[in-house]
C-alpha cells in the first residue's frame, strides 16, 4: 500500500507520486547553475525533470531519449515560478505515456506559451517588489546594529519564495492532470495548441523587441533638414532593425553554425559598425 506522503497524485494512471513532485520541487533550486546564453535555463529545467522522464519511460529507451531531448529546447522564466511549469510538463509527459496519439510538440508549445507571461510576473513580485521590500526592511535593523537585519531580510524574501516554488509544484501538476486531460478528451486540444503556438510566437516577439537592440545615426540630407533613418524606420515598424537582426541569426543556426562564432561575429560587426558610424 502508498504511503500518504507517496500517495499517487493522479489515480486514473497510476504513475506520478507527490514524492516525484517533490524530487523536482528540490532539483529546481539548481535550475540557474548551467544558465548560458544559446538556451539560458534549458539544462536546469532538464535536470527537473530527468527522474519523472526515467520513471515514466523506464520500459521505452527511445521514448525516453526523445523526451530528454524535447526538454534541451530553450527555455527561460523566473526561478521561482519554474516549478509551476514543471509540474504542468510533467502531466503533460504522463498523458504522452496514457495516449500513444499524444501531440509531443504540445509540451514545448505549452512551456513556451508559460514561461514568457510567468517570468514578468514572477520578475515583478519577488525581484521587482519583494526584494526590494526585504532590502529596506533588513538595511533598517542593521543599521541600528540589530543582528536581525540580515535574518529579517532572509526571511522576508526567501519563505514567500518557497512557497511559491512548493505550492506552484503541485497546482502546476494539478493543473495539467485535471483540465489538460479534460481538454484533450473533448476533442479541443488541438485549438488549444494552436491558442499555444499563437501566444509562444507573441512572447519571443516580445523577448525580440527587449532584448535584441540595433538602432542607426545615419541622416538622409544635412543640417537641420536632415532625416533621421532611424525615425523612418520607427515610423514603417518599431524595432526592424532588431528584427532583421534576429532573421540573420535564425537564418545562420539553421545552418548549424556555431554559437560562439555568432558571439565573436556579433562583437567585431559591432564594433565595426559603430566606427563606420553604422549603428549606433
Amino acid at each position: 500500500m502508498t504511503s500518504k506522503k507517496n500517495s499517487v497524485i493522479n489515480q486514473e494512471t497510476g504513475m506520478i507520486t507527490k514524492k516525484d513532485i517533490m524530487k523536482m520541487f528540490w532539483r529546481s533550486f539548481t535550475i540557474q547553475f548551467s544558465w548560458h546564453y544559446e538556451r539560458q535555463m534549458h539544462m536546469g529545467f532538464e535536470y527537473m525533470m530527468i527522474p519523472t522522464l526515467k520513471k515514466l519511460y523506464k520500459d521505452d529507451p527511445e521514448q525516453l531519449k526523445l523526451a530528454m531531448q524535447r526538454h534541451m529546447e530553450f527555455f527561460n522564466t523566473n526561478m521561482y515560478i519554474s516549478t509551476f511549469i514543471g509540474g504542468v510538463t510533467m502531466a503533460m509527459e504522463e498523458m504522452n505515456v496514457k495516449d500513444k496519439n499524444f501531440d509531443t510538440s504540445s509540451i514545448n508549445a505549452v512551456k513556451a506559451a508559460l514561461m514568457g507571461p510567468l517570468a514578468g510576473i514572477g520578475d515583478s513580485l519577488f525581484l521587482g517588489t519583494l526584494r526590494i521590500l526585504a532590502v529596506g526592511i533588513g538595511t533598517s535593523l542593521a543599521m541600528q546594529g540589530s543582528i536581525l537585519g540580515p535574518i529579517l531580510f532572509l526571511l522576508v524574501f526567501n519563505v514567500p519564495a518557497m512557497l511559491v516554488r512548493y505550492i506552484g509544484a503541485f497546482k502546476g501538476y494539478e493543473i495539467g492532470a485535471n483540465y489538460l486531460n479534460k481538454i484533450q478528451e473533448s476533442g479541443l486540444m488541438e485549438k488549444f495548441m494552436y491558442a499555444a503556438a499563437i501566444i509562444g510566437v507573441m512572447v519571443i516577439g516580445g523577448m525580440t523587441n527587449e532584448l535584441v537592440v540595433a538602432s542607426t545615426p545615419l541622416t538622409i540630407g544635412t543640417g537641420d533638414g536632415a532625416v533621421a533613418i532611424q525615425g523612418v524606420l520607427d515610423g514603417l515598424m518599431p524595432g526592424l532593425l532588431s528584427l532583421c537582426a534576429l532573421g540573420i541569426y535564425y537564418k545562420l543556426l539553421n545552418k548549424k553554425v556555431n554559437v560562439i562564432i555568432l558571439l565573436l561575429g556579433t562583437v567585431v560587426v559591432g564594433i565595426l559598425c559603430s566606427w563606420a558610424g553604422i549603428l549606433g
